[in-house]
């Protein structure tokens, strides 16, 4: 269910400034840092659009001409931002105005891969990256040939409702296997993309990734570390229950009641959500017949324009604007029969006005809430829209993240009873800590993935894991976070970091394991603009413009001051942390300890 933000909302700031213009000539009035910046902008509004159109369509229709198109296009771009950072370097040791500072701070940061300066070498590192991004898009497991060729779609839905150990298996070595093929470009793209950040005064790309949080890189790990270690012992909890119940479902054989839990077998690709197993596997209470909108979104015929009506009606409910004309006619939110895409969905902010969600929806409670999740972003871009160029982007990348999270907890099963997709909620002990549950499959269980993923690429980046042992290391770090472990023995001919989109992408990752715990500061917050008063779990802000008022107004300010600032706004607060989530889930964390009492947990 994760996704990206995408388009310019991601890259806003490095587009807007990839392409200065040549200096001053000599002889010619000095241009002031502020003329500099307003000259590069106004310069590459065109540019801007053209990428993100490139990179929209070699998505939305992978064949050879699309991915050299992109390629192409992210050539121009990386060649403009090179050039405009080597350029601002005459403005350093400058005193600057504080916004005029930010704006060069962010033009710096705002590119996930950095070019190296030689064009040779840019090319072949957007070369690589495209070529990458297909062969995800395109990958299949094909055990007897072409006619038995399965997709991502096909594979994730095995691993979601088969509970044949085997037939697990096969589905996840089958998708697995698919990242063997990009271990040699992946480790080319590495090398250039760490040449690159060394051009702009970085140690590597994953110093130059940390540096883009208003503090110093070495606080912005000690802090992630300390909010890990703040919901530690709720996971631990967690996957002591689900390994119980998986090894009286497996056998003891399969699943050691003591030790590690096989990947395969907790219902998501990458084992990184758990909530596919609720209601057969780890339902606390079966006869509490706590039901997700699943079945009725199936009865009531609900198609992907349905869904995110309903997700729109949410938004505006809070005073947001209805969505633009363009997004309908625009946005892709089914797969297409006629070519082959990359479905995993993404929110684009393409141009002023010309906003587009990247999906393939089906009439799930799962896909209901990626699309509320995605509008969440959508409304970001809409909210900023009014900030200068450099400064259209969340307060940080957690927070872009965070906001249609934070809706979704919104969207309780009072909300859905309301609109007919499940039944009214029954109440009581059984269905709250069935209720809690289901959400901490989805929001607990992920966290460790979460904080793994980007400590992985932070090694490999700075050379402490060697293309020798990307796959050894990866293994370690999810046995050592989540408790997990391949299924079948996994060597170095295999890359199974490469089977998640975002390794294949170079999408940062560390945005979604600070979105999953700010969120919940967010919700907080939010119901207490409401006025709402009760557990934090069951309050829903639907219909609340004083919430929405709240929202908007830290939405509008983009990336135009510190998140500090920013989160202030919303919270009151200036720092995150995992307070919020772990009052969210009491109920849950008392009756785990009740639950586990006699089991050996930990791994």
């Amino acid at each position: 269910m994760l996704k990206t933000v995408a388009g310019l909302a991601g890259l806003a700031g490095a587009l807007a400034l990839a392409g200065a213009a040549p200096a001053a000539p000599a002889g010619s009035h000095p241009e002031s840092p502020e003329q500099f910046l307003a000259r590069t902008t106004r310069d590459l509004e065109v540019l801007q659009i053209e990428q993100a159109a490139a990179t929209w369509t070699a998505l939305t229709y992978i064949t050879p001409d699309t991915q050299l198109l992109n390629a192409r296009g992210n050539d121009r771009y990386l060649a403009r931002l090179t050039q405009a950072v080597e350029e601002s370097h005459r403005f350093d040791g400058r005193t600057l105005a504080p916004a005029t500072a930010r704006a060069f701070l962010k033009m710096r940061l705002n590119a996930a891969a950095p070019a190296p300066h030689d064009p040779a070498q840019r090319a072949r590192m957007t070369t690589l990256a495209a070529a990458l991004d297909a062969r995800y898009g395109e990958g299949k497991y094909c055990p007897h040939g072409p006619p038995s060729c399965q997709n991502l779609d096909q594979l994730e839905a095995v691993l979601a409702h088969s509970r044949d150990y085997g037939e697990l298996t096969e589905a996840w070595k089958g998708w697995h296997d698919i990242g063997a093929g990009m271990r040699g470009d992946y480790t080319e793209f590495v090398a250039l993309a760490n040449q690159g950040a060394r051009e702009q005064g970085f140690q590597d790309l994953g110093a130059m990734w940390r540096s883009g949080y208003d503090m110093p890189p070495a606080q912005f790990e000690a802090d992630t570390e300390r909010l890990w270690q703040q919901v530690k012992p709720l996971y631990d909890s967690l996957h002591c229950y689900a390994r119980a119940k998986l090894a009286a479902h497996y056998g003891a054989d399969k699943v050691p009641p003591a030790g590690p839990i096989p990947a395969q077998l907790l219902g998501n690709m990458w084992a990184q959500q758990w909530n596919n197993l609720y209601a057969d596997l780890l339902v606390p209470y079966p006869a509490a017949h706590v039901q997700t909108a699943d079945a009725a979104l199936k009865a009531q015929q609900w198609d992907a324009r349905r869904m995110t009506e309903s997700a729109q009606g949410f938004y505006t409910s809070l005073g947001f604007p209805p969505l633009p004309p363009t997004f309908w006619e625009r946005s892709m939110l089914t797969r297409p029969r006629d070519r082959e895409v990359v479905c995993h969905p993404s929110a684009w902010d393409m141009a002023p006005g010309d906003v587009r969600v990247k999906a393939c929806l089906e009439p799930t409670a799962e896909d209901l809430a990626t699309i509320y999740h995605e509008l969440g972003h959508v409304y970001y871009f809409l909210s900023y829209a009014g900030q200068p160029l450099l400064f259209r982007d969340g307060a940080n990348d957690g927070f872009h993240e965070a906001v249609g999270d934070a809706v979704n907890l919104s969207v309780t099963p009072a909300y859905l009873a309301a609109r007919g997709l499940v039944p009214p909620a029954a109440g009581g002990h059984d269905a709250l800590i069935d209720q809690q549950m289901s959400m901490a499959l989805e929001k607990i269980a992920f966290l460790p993935f979460a904080r793994f993923i980007d400590l992985w690429r932070w090694q490999v980046f700075s050379g402490q894991i060697t293309p020798a042992d990307y796959n050894a290391r990866w293994w370690a770090l999810s046995r050592q976070y989540q408790g997990i472990v391949p299924p079948v023995p996994r060597t170095e001919a295999d890359f199974d970091p490469g089977a998640k989109f975002h390794i294949a992408d170079n999408t940062p990752y560390i945005r979604y394991f600070l979105a999953f715990i700010v969120q919940f500061q967010f919700h907080k917050a939010m119901c207490a603009a409401a006025g709402f008063e009760g557990p934090l779990y069951a309050c829903s802000v639907y219909g609340n413009p004083a919430a929405g008022a709240r929202l908007h107004a830290m939405l509008a300010a983009g990336a135009s001051q510190p998140w500090q600032d920013t989160l202030q706004k919303l919270t009151g607060t200036r720092d995150f942390d995992a307070g919020a989530i772990l009052e969210y889930f009491q109920p849950l964390r008392e009756w785990l300890a009740q639950e586990n009492q006699g089991r050996q947990c930990g791994w």
